[in-house]
């Protein structure tokens, strides 16, 4: 087996309701018309086929994530009900806050064997070659636009001539708002102002008339609207069209996990499927599972930013190149990809399908 046994984190046991099956389609509704009970037994509870060989076929693994991330709750969900150890795996996390160069530089060397994080981070180091490959979508709704009223922006033209305060210049809000303003008519290097603020100073910053809109993630945004009285006005998601129906976060693995064990690699993308939509059917007992994982988050915000999230939202297969595709031609427009960069060709050889193509629930 190409991976040694190591020590997985050691978590209090949780009490959760019985896992379910997803119910999850193909884009193109085949699924929903054959019904639950169609679903494939690679992707049903119990008919994991791989899993119950036996412990001779278990895998450890150690697992990337960053557990302050409220959207990566479903990866803590896997490991405290089970649904990981049921799909042959034994998980172990490194809570991981680097930059995202690092983290697929750990993958590609296999000092970590999977990761989650976000696609916009993730593609312009993907095409300097790393080798990781990108396994599965997994929702989307991360990242918020929202305008300081007293600025005078009550629409997204209105931020022409403006500055947008972000966290830092490379964070995940700055990359995919400068596409979404790109398509909007609006130059995200030309029209707009881009500064960065310590998170805590952000608010500060939008109330001293130093930026007039803010572009980052939750559950920082909306502690600075609860903070205003009412002061923010939201302008855009990454699930504003056309991005209603794309995921922003994906999980990737090394290549040569890929290569030397594929059948893991399939089990912990159908794994963390699984996780999601039970996530999506039990919001309040994940709240309570991610809750002890970060102390930054209350359970009651984590109820609430769990509606902004599309949560059966985790592409795969076919649909899972058509997204990576599609972004990276916003990348290519916006002149991140390099000129030459065939976005079709390039989602051709980062996304690689390991399971029966599962989409959304619809």
């Amino acid at each position: 087996m190409h991976h040694q046994t190591k020590e997985a984190q050691t978590k209090e046991a949780v009490t959760a309701p019985a896992v379910t099956a997803p119910v999850a389609t193909t884009r193109r509704g085949v699924l929903k018309a054959m019904g639950t009970a169609a679903l494939s037994p690679v992707l049903a509870l119990g008919g994991n086929v791989w899993a119950q060989a036996g412990a001779s076929r278990r895998v450890s693994l150690n697992f990337a994530w960053n557990q302050n991330a409220f959207c990566f709750t479903p990866v803590a969900v896997a490991q405290e009900t089970g649904i990981f150890s049921r799909n042959g795996l034994d998980i172990g996390f490194v809570n991981y806050a680097g930059s995202t160069d690092q983290l697929l530089e750990a993958l590609a060397t296999g000092k970590a064997d999977a990761a989650v994080g976000m696609i916009h981070r993730w593609l312009k180091p993907l095409e300097s070659g790393f080798d990781v490959k990108i396994v599965a979508g997994l929702h989307g709704g991360c990242e918020r636009l929202i305008a300081y009223k007293p600025s005078g922006i009550t629409r997204l033209a209105d931020l022409r001539g403006k500055t947008i305060g972000v966290p830092n210049l490379s964070d995940p809000g700055k990359h995919f708002f400068s596409v979404y303003l790109k398509r909007n008519g609006i130059d995200p290097d030309r029209d707009v102002t881009w500064l960065a603020y310590q998170p805590d100073l952000l608010g500060l910053a939008a109330e001293k008339g130093e930026v007039h809109a803010l572009a980052t993630s939750d559950p920082l945004l909306y502690r600075i609207e609860q903070d205003s009285n009412g002061a923010y006005l939201e302008l855009a998601t990454n699930t504003s069209p056309p991005y209603h129906d794309k995921t922003c976060c994906i999980l990737g693995v090394g290549g040569a996990l890929l290569r030397d064990n594929r059948p893991a690699v399939a089990a912990l993308a159908r794994a963390l499927v699984e996780a999601y939509e039970w996530t999506a059917a039990h919001i309040d007992d994940a709240a309570q599972i991610f809750h002890k994982y970060t102390t930054k988050i209350s359970l009651d915000e984590l109820r609430l930013l769990y509606k902004q999230l599309t949560l059966h939202e985790h592409p795969t297969g076919t649909d899972l190149r058509e997204q990576i595709a599609f972004y990276a031609q916003d990348f290519k427009d916006l002149g991140v990809l390099k000129p030459g960069t065939d976005p079709r060709r390039f989602a051709e050889n980062i996304a690689v399908s390991v399971l029966d193509e599962v989409h959304r629930h619809q």
